[in-house]
């Protein structure tokens, strides 16, 4: 009877928290409350997630990025119940393009301009743009051909970031742009216009269900 008795409590005192669990999550509405929300749950699991449409392309944020602000989906297996709450959204101005960097510090000035000319000519004359990339580069996306990938201002450096996002240049136009503090010299094609991307921030939380 005893065994009994601590048994129903017990199982009480889960129901009693997860129900307590829940009215806590139901209460966040927005960022700041999230944040306050990972203060006072700091359960392994608990975190802020942010998903973009272009970068994330798994079923879950794809279903996430369908959702209000509000919206949730739970996950449950055996062990327990993981919760996704989307607190914020957004449209977010992103840009995309391509370049090679040649270092000079590598080599003269004269002969790295050269350098330049030279893929310029060769990517005018047909020389696939990640090929010359892949062959000349010395930036670290030289392996994927020189692609940035999408991103939001103040995630690169700044000269480049300048150079990528100047709206003075056609779609598919390959320019030079320089950097003499550094003695960098860049090649840079646009291959994206500007995009408006969907981001999402969502609040996770993991509840044990024993």
């Amino acid at each position: 009877m005893r065994s009994l008795l601590i048994t129903i409590l017990f199982a009480s005192s889960i129901i009693s928290a997860q129900e307590s669990t829940t009215i806590s999550l139901d209460s966040v509405t927005d960022l700041t409350k999230a944040e306050a929300y990972l203060k006072s749950n700091k359960g392994k699991g608990n975190k802020l997630i942010t998903f973009n449409e272009e970068k994330h392309k798994t079923t879950l944020a794809t279903d996430l990025l369908k959702l209000p602000v509000g919206g949730k989906k739970s996950i449950e297996n055996d062990i327990e119940k993981t919760t996704y709450k989307v607190v914020e959204k957004n449209s977010i101005t992103h840009y995309r393009g391509s370049y090679i960097l040649l270092d000079s510090n590598k080599n003269n000035i004269e002969k790295t301009k050269s350098i330049r000319d030279k893929i310029i000519t060769d990517y005018n004359n047909g020389y696939p743009f990640d090929f010359l990339a892949k062959k000349y580069s010395v930036a670290k996306n030289a392996t994927r051909g020189g692609d940035t990938g999408w991103f939001i201002n103040g995630e690169m450096d700044i000269i480049l970031e300048v150079a990528i996002t100047d709206n003075t240049h056609d779609l598919n136009s390959i320019f030079s742009y320089d950097d003499p503090e550094k003695n960098h010299f860049y090649i840079i094609l646009k291959t994206y216009l500007p995009k408006e991307i969907k981001e999402i921030k969502v609040l996770k939380t993991v509840e044990r269900l024993y």
